[in-house]
């Protein structure tokens, strides 16, 4: 297979690789990068485990080819944190218990940030629109829908 070159901002650090043509984001991220925040879980774009932020858009990594990320901005949970402190977002799933196992966590942040960055005081409604592409198989959804929630108003009083 023909190699490419492919070169990002990933968290505010430029990254530059050749990948093999076809390999996804997700692939590219955890293999060659080392970003293992992304979670492969169904690999086919329907549980929302691999999911980051392209240029501001919430993208399905496993579905996205790295080629095709050429000169993007990309986000992943393990960026949000900032001088060893947890985003909002973060904080509040510990917080709220909203974590259990741990597997979907990363691409429901990820949607829950798109969202508060768009509509920073979401209804309950948006929020479960905003995660709706996202499969949870341990915590029923309400500790996640909590957590967003939380993190809404957190930033609105600190924004105050």
């Amino acid at each position: 297979m023909a190699k490419v070159p492919v070169q990002f901002t990933l968290n505010g650090s430029e990254k530059a690789e050749f990948v093999e043509s076809g390999t996804t984001l997700l692939n590219a991220l955890r293999d060659k990068i080392g970003d293992t925040s992304p979670k492969g879980g169904c690999h086919q774009g329907t549980c929302g485990a691999c999911s980051v932020i392209i240029n501001g858009e919430l993208r399905l990594s496993c579905l996205t080819l790295a080629e095709t990320c050429n000169g993007a901005d990309i986000k992943t949970t393990a960026g949000l944190a900032e001088g060893g402190v947890l985003h909002p977002l973060q904080r509040a799933f510990l917080d709220a218990f909203a974590t259990q196992c741990g597997f979907c966590t990363p691409g429901m942040i990820m949607a829950a940030k798109v969202l508060l960055d768009r509509t920073p005081n979401p209804s309950r409604e948006d929020v479960v629109e905003a995660l709706s592409g996202n499969i949870c198989r341990c915590t029923g959804y309400e500790p996640i829908i909590q957590a967003v929630l939380t993190a809404a108003r957190a930033n609105s009083q600190n924004a105050a």
